[in-house]
C-alpha cells in the first residue's frame, strides 16, 4: 500500500502544478517585463522560449520525481545509483548535496515570500477598514512596519501550514482545485472591468502590438529567457516533488504541456489586467514612469501605483482593490504550499516524521528565518532574494539537466517515460528531448545565468 499519497486525478495535478508556477512573479513580474521590453514582442519571445527552455527542464523534474516516487534528495540518489561511471560514490555525494541545496533554496524562498504574501493580505484588508471608516487602521495596514509584517506573515504561514499538513489529496490537491478557478475568475472579472476605463486602450495597444524591431534585442532575449525559466517554478524541487505524486499511468509529456499552457495563459491574462491598469492610472494622473523614462519597479507599481488608481475610482475602487489583493494572496498561497512541501516531504520520508508534526516544525523554523529578515529587512531581504532566485535556482536547474542528461542511464529513463506513454521510443519527444536536455538546456541556462550576474 502506498503511504505517500498522490494526486487523485490528472486535473488535480495540473491545477496544483500550475498553482505552484503561478505565483506573485507571474502576476506582477511578467506584465512589467512586457511593458519594459517591447510589449507584444516580449510576449511572443516569452512563449517561444518557455517551450524552448522551460518545458524541457520541467519534464526533467517531473520524470525524476515520478521515477523515484520520493523527495528530491532520495530521488537524485536513486538516479546516481543507476549510473555507470567510475566514481559512483562521488556522484552519489554530489546528488545528495544538490538535493539538500534544493530543499534549502525552497525554504529560503518561502522565508521572504511569506513576508510579501502577508503584505497582500494587509492590502486586501485596508479597503475594508476604509469602508468601515477606520482610516488609522487602513494606514497601518498599508504602511511598512515590523508589527504589520510580523502579524500578517504569521497569518500567511498558518494558511500555508494548515493546507500542507493535510497531505497531497486532502490538502494540496483539494485547495488547488478550489483556489485556482477562483484566481482565474478574479483575473477575468478585473480584466473586464479595467477594459471599460479611460486609458485602458493605450495599455492594450502596447500589450497586443509587437515591436518586432526589438525581438532580437539582447536585453529582451535575456529577460524573456529568465522569465520563462522562473515562471514555471523550476530549480527548487517543487515540480520534482509534485511529479513524485503522479500516477504511473499518466503521460508525462502531455501533463507537462498542460501545465506549461496554463502557466503561460495565466501570465498573459495577468498582462491583460496589469498593463491596461497601469495606463488607466497614468490617465488618472498617477506617475508610472521615473524621470528618466523607465517604468517604475514592480513593488512600486503594486503597492503605490495600483492603490492610487483604486483610490481614484471612488466607492467601487474599494471593492476592486479587495478583489485584486485577494487575487494576489491566492497566487502567493498556491506557490507557498509547494515550497513548504519540499522540506516536509524530506522530513517525512527520510526521518519518518509524522506529516503534521513535520509541517509545523519546519514551518516554525522557516518562520524564524522570516523574523530575522523582518528585523533586519534592509540587509537581508534583497540579499536572500538575490542568492535564491539569481544564483541558486538556475544552478540547481542546470544540475538537474546534468543528472537527467549525463548521469541517468538512458534505458532506465526511457523505461520510466514509457509508463503512461507506450510508444515513447518512437515519438518526436524522445527523438529531441534527451539530446536537448543534455546539451541545449545547460547551455541556455548557463547563458542566462552569466548575463543575470553580469
Amino acid at each position: 500500500m502506498d503511504t505517500r499519497g498522490g494526486f487523485s486525478s490528472r486535473l488535480g495535478f495540473i491545477l496544483a502544478a500550475a498553482g505552484s508556477a503561478v505565483g506573485l512573479g507571474n502576476i506582477w513580474g511578467f506584465p512589467t517585463q512586457v511593458a519594459s521590453n517591447g510589449g507584444g514582442a516580449f510576449v511572443l519571445v516569452y512563449i517561444f522560449l518557455t517551450f524552448l527552455l522551460a518545458y524541457p527542464v520541467l519534464m526533467a523534474e517531473l520524470i525524476i520525481g515520478r521515477s523515484a516516487q520520493s523527495n528530491i534528495v532520495t530521488a537524485l540518489e536513486k538516479i546516481s545509483d543507476s549510473q555507470t561511471s567510475f566514481y559512483p560514490t562521488f556522484t552519489k555525494k554530489i546528488s545528495r548535496g544538490v538535493g539538500f541545496w534544493g530543499v534549502l533554496t525552497a525554504s529560503l524562498i518561502l522565508s521572504f515570500y511569506a513576508i510579501v504574501a502577508g503584505w497582500m493580505i494587509a492590502f486586501a484588508l485596508a479597503p475594508i477598514a476604509n469602508l468601515l471608516n477606520m482610516p488609522y487602521l487602513a494606514d497601518w495596514l498599508t504602511s511598512f512596519s515590523v508589527s504589520r509584517n510580523l502579524l500578517f506573515c504569521i497569518l500567511f504561514y498558518l494558511l500555508t501550514i494548515s493546507i500542507v499538513q493535510k497531505g497531497v489529496r486532502a490538502g494540496i490537491e483539494r485547495w488547488s482545485r478550489r483556489l485556482m478557478p477562483i484566481l482565474l475568475l478574479m483575473i477575468i472579472v478585473l480584466i473586464a472591468y479595467v477594459a471599460t476605463l479611460e486609458g485602458a486602450m493605450a495599455g492594450w495597444s502596447l500589450y497586443l502590438k509587437p515591436d518586432f524591431s526589438r525581438v532580437f534585442a539582447p536585453e529582451l532575449l535575456i529577460s524573456a529567457m529568465g522569465q520563462a525559466f522562473f515562471s514555471l517554478s523550476l530549480g527548487v524541487g517543487t515540480m520534482l516533488i509534485y511529479g513524485s505524486y503522479i500516477s504511473k499511468k499518466e503521460n508525462l509529456p502531455v501533463l507537462g504541456v498542460a501545465v506549461t499552457f496554463v502557466d503561460i495563459g495565466i501570465a498573459i491574462l495577468a498582462g491583460l489586467l496589469i498593463i491596461p491598469a497601469m495606463f488607466v492610472a497614468e490617465h488618472n494622473g498617477v506617475e508610472i514612469y521615473t524621470k528618466t523614462g523607465q517604468l517604475l519597479s514592480e513593488d512600486t507599481l503594486l503597492f503605490s501605483v495600483l492603490p492610487a488608481l483604486f483610490s481614484s475610482m471612488d466607492l467601487i475602487g474599494y471593492f476592486v482593490a479587495i478583489i485584486f489583493f485577494m487575487l494576489m494572496t491566492i497566487a502567493a498561497l498556491t506557490s507557498s504550499i509547494s515550497m513548504l512541501e519540499v522540506p516536509v516531504a524530506l522530513a517525512v520520508e527520510r526521518h519518518n516524521t509524522a506529516r503534521k508534526k513535520a509541517t509545523w516544525i519546519i514551518g516554525l523554523i522557516i518562520f524564524i528565518v522570516s523574523i530575522c529578515i523582518i528585523y533586519n529587512f534592509g540587509a537581508l531581504f534583497g540579499l536572500i532574494i538575490t542568492i535564491t532566485t539569481k544564483y541558486s535556482e538556475p544552478l540547481i536547474g542546470l544540475l538537474l539537466c546534468v543528472f537527467v542528461g549525463w548521469v541517468w542511464r538512458r534505458d532506465l529513463l526511457l523505461k520510466e517515460l514509457k509508463q503512461g506513454f507506450n510508444h515513447a521510443e518512437t515519438s518526436i519527444f524522445w527523438l529531441i528531448w534527451p539530446f536537448y536536455v543534455r546539451f541545449i538546456c545547460p547551455l541556455i541556462i548557463t547563458v542566462v545565468f552569466y548575463n543575470s550576474i553580469m
